[in-house]
């Protein structure tokens, strides 16, 4: 399928504009992402409908938080990323490339989401996951207004590195996302992702400005992104965006490239503690156990979701509010009230 975004030039080369990496791409060869590919002048979307992997996911293993607590997805995901990072939890699908995939237009994603509604009444959408959604531009686009006039969530787990205008065309029909920020600096990213932290930036602000529901995770790999004053000034620019933006602050273990040691559970403590200054909502990742997955009132500490290894145990929401000291808390679908709304920026 023909590529949107992006602009002829002279010798048959073209220059993809969907994400800021602006690769111009000489005939027969792809972009970063090695899914664009330039054949006589037209930039094609060579992934277009390829599904690598499938799965009905709960939707906390996004993460999602305070979306829809206790509920499902269809998560799906393609091949190809338009960052390289080091330490890439599915390198496989994202660089590697060597990997089956089966061809699903989007109506037969549509039709196999509301299947499994079928099937499973918790299973309320799609979520666009696993490798890039970005790189899988055309097909998001096509397949998500379907999933919306089906009646269906759509949810985007991706690392926002990606142009404004397209970004604002697939906003409208996005309910959710989850938005990696890698690090808090342009160093980090143009060592460990081969990118910019700007236009990720710019896609979050973005997104909260266009009312989507969006939470954001940072891996956190010691000596690297975890320093105090780094999270001070991630969980501050969030909170001045909305201060109940969850944060989930992910523990990393070795992957791919980077063969570090895992970083440190006490690590992982401060840098929430830190966080915590200034966000509402912050938890800790791939560290198992209540206290660090469950949600609680900002207002007088009641446990409100109890979560345990990416599960909803319980919920004690009421009416979408605390039901010790009636805070209405930011959950969108929680208990009886579909939104509980955000609180501004401060």
């Amino acid at each position: 399928m023909e590529a949107e975004y992006y602009q002829g030039q002279e010798g048959g080369n073209v220059c993809c504009l969907l994400c800021p990496r602006h690769c111009l791409i000489r005939e027969g060869e792809t972009g970063f992402c090695r899914v664009r590919e330039n054949l006589g002048g037209i930039l094609y979307s060579k992934n277009y409908a390829l599904v690598s992997s499938c799965a009905v996911d709960p939707v906390e293993k996004k993460p999602l938080y305070h979306f829809y607590p206790g509920k499902r997805v269809l998560s799906v995901g393609t091949l190809g990323c338009n960052l390289a990072c080091r330490f890439c939890q599915n390198w496989a699908i994202s660089q590697d490339h060597r990997v089956s995939t089966v061809e699903v237009a989007p109506a037969g994603l549509v039709s196999q989401c509301l299947e499994a509604r079928r099937k499973d009444p918790a299973c309320i959408g799609l979520a666009y996951t696993y490798s890039e959604p970005v790189v899988w531009y055309e097909y998001v686009m096509e397949t998500a207004p379907l999933a919306r006039q089906a009646g269906l969530k759509n949810v985007l787990v991706t690392n926002g590195f990606i142009n404004p205008e397209p970004w604002a065309r697939l906003l409208p029909w996005v309910d959710a996302l989850n938005i990696d920020v890698k690090g808090f600096n342009d160093v980090f990213y143009g060592q460990m992702c081969s990118g910019l932290v700007e236009p990720v930036k710019a896609a979050v602000e973005s997104a909260v400005k266009a009312g989507a529901h969006v939470e954001v995770t940072t891996l956190l790999i010691a000596g690297l992104n975890d320093g105090e004053e780094e999270i001070d000034a991630l969980a501050h620019w969030l909170a001045r965006l909305d201060v109940d933006i969850p944060l989930h602050l992910s523990r990393y273990f070795p992957a791919y490239m980077l063969e570090c040691p895992p970083t440190p559970v006490a690590a992982m403590k401060r840098a929430a503690a830190v966080a915590r200054r200034h966000l509402s909502y912050v938890y800790v990742g791939n560290v198992w156990g209540t206290e660090h997955n469950s949600t609680y009132c900002p207002g007088c500490g009641a446990l409100l979701l109890r979560r345990h290894s990416l599960t909803l145990e319980e919920n004690r929401l009421s009416d979408g509010a605390c039901p010790r000291c009636s805070r209405q808390v930011a959950v969108t679908g929680g208990d009886h009230g579909e939104t509980a709304g955000h609180s501004p920026g401060r």
